[in-house]
């Protein structure tokens, strides 16, 4: 049985102990010691890495009472070996699942929901519940839970006697057999947890809620603690501050200058819309009885590329063929007749210019990868 340093003392970085086993495995070597600092992976929390004596650790697992170190090399049994852990790693791992631990506890004593689910992901954590939470409560949470962490608090970490345990009142889904292991967050939680945690709640620093958004019958809550909470901010509070540059407003003031700049855009588009469309029907009564039309116009979306067709195809008296784009992206198409059906002309425009469409019979939309030289030649030759 291995000696679970990691619990004993969840800041030890360095330890010296005498290798059990080796093993070759298919991509390394498993070690077997006779007490590790290594903390494998479990209760949601990945497992540490680091070196034993010049080996590289690349994962560690728990098998029954043992726990096996996968390195990159083989390390002589019997022999002593000095262990190092990544321990920022370990540490930014500690404050978010400890930071976990508080928002869960804080949302099942407010609204008696479970944590059903939870991810450390590289940048955020995630923690689904089962039930809805309101929107507006989220400030709440984050309050109350930074409220834990300024106070500092020591965690206790315990494993109850079977006598103990039913009368303990801890966080869970399903009663679990004997033995457990609680880690009580004085105040705020009390929960079933084989992880490591911080010792006191100020070493989390700091937890930031950032979305809330229904998942499943429930909610899934995004955020970060401690040093990845003030990474994630301070890339924020930089992407703002260059918002503030661009728009000439204070930094806490670019919400208002950006939906002010919104309806002055907004405004603009609807007078640029009203000259474009002035501008679709000099085009189309230029159009006006020529018969078949290929039309080039620039920078147009898709739906004004169709307006164009339309507007033509009523004063041309035959079929109005609207493109817009450039012999480097290629161009939007939208066909259009009053009569007759397009759904063959647009199949062979589609084949021959290397595109893509399709619609009804008096009108095709797509797009093409030809040029205009070859566009324009496809028509001729009809």
């Amino acid at each position: 049985m291995t000696r679970k340093l990691y619990y004993e003392d969840c800041h030890l970085a360095r330890f010296t102990a005498r290798v059990l086993d080796c093993v070759k495995a298919e991509n390394g070597y498993y070690v077997n010691l006779d007490e590790t600092a290594f903390y494998p992976e479990g209760g949601g929390q990945a497992c540490d890495l680091g070196t034993l004596g010049d080996a590289a650790v690349l994962d560690v697992r728990e098998q029954g009472e043992d726990v096996i170190h996968l390195c990159d090399r083989p390390l002589e049994t019997g022999s002593l070996v000095e262990g190092c852990i990544d321990y920022e790693r370990r540490f930014n791992l500690m404050q978010q699942h400890s930071g976990e631990h508080i928002v869960s506890g804080i949302v099942h004593e407010m609204f008696g929901y479970h944590n059903v689910g939870f991810h450390m992901g590289s940048d955020v954590i995630t923690i689904d519940f089962d039930g809805m939470i309101p929107a507006e409560s989220l400030p709440l949470i984050e309050a109350k839970a930074n409220e834990a962490v300024w106070k500092n608090l020591p965690l206790h970490i315990w494993y109850p006697s079977p006598g103990e345990l039913p009368c303990v009142g801890y966080r869970t889904k399903r009663e679990l057999p004997w033995p457990v292991r609680i880690v009580e967050v004085p105040g705020y939680d009390k929960c079933a947890c084989c992880g490591v945690h911080v010792s006191h709640t100020g070493e989390i620093g700091l937890v930031k809620l950032f979305t809330l958004m229904k998942f499943h019958q429930g909610v899934r809550i995004e955020m970060a603690c401690g040093k990845r909470a003030l990474e994630h901010l301070s890339a924020v509070y930089d992407q703002n501050r260059q918002v503030s540059q661009a728009f000439s407003a204070r930094i806490l003031e670019t919400g208002a200058a950006a939906r002010q700049m919104n309806e002055v855009l907004a405004r603009m588009k609807y007078t640029v819309t009203g000259l474009q469309r002035q501008l679709f029907d000099g085009v189309a009564e230029s159009c006006a009885n020529c018969g078949d039309v290929v039309h080039f116009a620039a920078d147009l979306e898709p739906a004004l590329v169709r307006e164009l067709a339309d507007r033509i195809a009523d004063r041309c008296g035959g079929t109005a063929a609207v493109f817009s784009g450039s012999d480097a992206n290629g161009y939007s198409f939208c066909l259009m007749a009053r009569s007759g059906d397009l759904r063959p002309l647009g199949k062979a425009m589609t084949q021959a210019l290397g595109g893509r469409g399709g619609g009804k019979a008096n009108f095709q939309q797509g797009q093409v990868r030809a040029g205009e030289a070859e566009i324009r030649a496809f028509f001729r030759k009809l």
